[in-house]
């Protein structure tokens, strides 16, 4: 049913053509403040890695009216950046987490078309590579010009359709997205070359929420001079995540004091549903209990990442979260390539550890499969093999490069 849709879709643009009767209406005039419409449907962790093409955007067109349409379940990521003019929401089909009839993904397109021809935009930017439900929602808005990858069944609907840079950090694929799109507008092309020293990820937490942190250490009895290090051990998909046992030996040593940092408080973040999992973990601890924190607010959980001296976890967004505010990071990858989705930030202060051992029917490491039914996780422990002693050695190798 799916596939029918898509090739029904597919039809209508062979029929009216590109840019076909649909975009002729309207073309950028010029001397008019551009329009530009951003989509990314992504949750936190991709949205953080997109926030440096807000900012290039600003810095390259500063009279342009920038638009933003994301999930609603991370929109709190970039409602608050500086160069945003307006963030809209919509519940992507794919991306609710939740299940959906065959037909809905359809329906939704003709909503979320009708409501962006309101916009008048000049210009779109499909921001996820794969994302063939956005392109054909920016053509079916009559936005006269829309830039993205050429991967099918995607590619037909763009005015502008990019050769894909396989292996190559997300980030730095949405800025050459970004510099596309300038271009197309007439300025010249960003600087390359596109690192995070140069487009660094942005978020700010709020004074607001820096108090909360110091006033909430303060009641629990961490001073200011304490050493804080924070474990996110969760992640969206169960094959990603690293084993109990081994995070809680890894939280007594550094509740000991035994990897080059001195003895530290251990507070576990996470979301709700992953509290059995982190009691899971404290339950398996010798030392004292840690903190664990599951309700947090993204601005809350930024402020604190910000006051730790390390956070640890696996491939998840907090991860991201912690990179833009700085703070030193150990994460564990296996089916991830952790070169599109690593670290965007100081090699000497963000480490990766990638499991080795590729699993039984996997051809190759990483996999870039997630969706691991809970029958499959046992012959797929590509992160659980990671060993304690590898993730020790991480640690306090990067306290001792961090602090350099």
């Amino acid at each position: 049913m799916k596939l029918l849709f898509r090739s029904l879709l597919l039809l209508i643009i062979r029929f009216l053509g590109a840019p076909g009767a649909l975009l002729a209406r309207r073309r950028p005039r010029p001397g008019v403040r551009p329009r530009i419409l951003l989509l990314r449907p992504d949750h936190l962790g991709d949205l953080v890695l997109t926030t440096p093409v807000l900012s290039a955007l600003r810095t390259a067109l500063p009279e342009a009216h920038l638009t933003m349409m994301v999930g609603p379940w991370s929109s709190e990521i970039v409602e608050r950046h500086p160069a945003l003019d307006e963030l809209l929401t919509f519940p992507f089909p794919g991306f609710q987490r939740a299940p959906q009839g065959a037909l809905a993904p359809y329906r939704q397109l003709w909503q979320a078309a009708r409501q962006l021809r309101q916009g008048g935009y000049d210009l779109a930017i499909n921001l996820r590579p794969d994302f063939w439900w956005g392109a054909a929602l920016i053509y079916l808005a009559g936005i006269p010009q829309r830039i993205g990858y050429a991967l099918q069944p995607g590619a037909p609907f763009l005015t502008e359709a990019l050769s894909f840079p396989h292996a190559e950090h997300a980030t730095r694929s949405n800025l050459r997205l970004a510099s596309a799109a300038i271009q197309a507008l007439g300025a010249p092309a960003l600087p390359t070359p596109y690192s995070a020293a140069s487009y660094p990820l942005y978020f700010r937490p709020t004074s607001d929420e820096h108090k909360w942190v110091e006033d909430y250490l303060q009641q629990i009895g961490i001073t200011p001079e304490g050493i804080v290090v924070v474990i996110h051990a969760g992640t969206g998909g169960a094959v990603k995540l690293w084993r109990t046992d081994g995070w809680a030996t890894l939280a007594d040593q550094l509740a000991r004091g035994e990897l080059s940092l001195p003895a530290a408080s251990l507070i576990f973040t996470g979301s709700p549903k992953e509290l059995p999992l982190l009691e899971e973990i404290a339950q398996q601890m010798q030392t004292s209990s840690p903190i664990i924190l599951t309700t947090l607010t993204v601005g809350q959980l930024a402020a604190l990442l910000g006051r730790a001296q390390l956070v640890l976890g696996v491939d998840n967004g907090p991860l991201h979260l912690a990179v833009s505010q700085d703070t030193p990071s150990m994460r564990m990858y296996g089916p991830t390539d952790d070169h599109i989705f690593g670290p965007w930030g100081d090699t000497l202060r963000h480490v990766v550890l990638n499991a080795t051992q590729k699993c039984a029917d996997c051809p190759s490491i990483p996999c870039g499969r997630l969706d691991f039914t809970s029958n499959e996780l046992a012959t797929h422990p590509c992160v659980r093999l990671i060993t304690e002693q590898r993730v020790a050695h991480a640690v306090k190798s990067l306290v001792q490069l961090a602090s350099r």
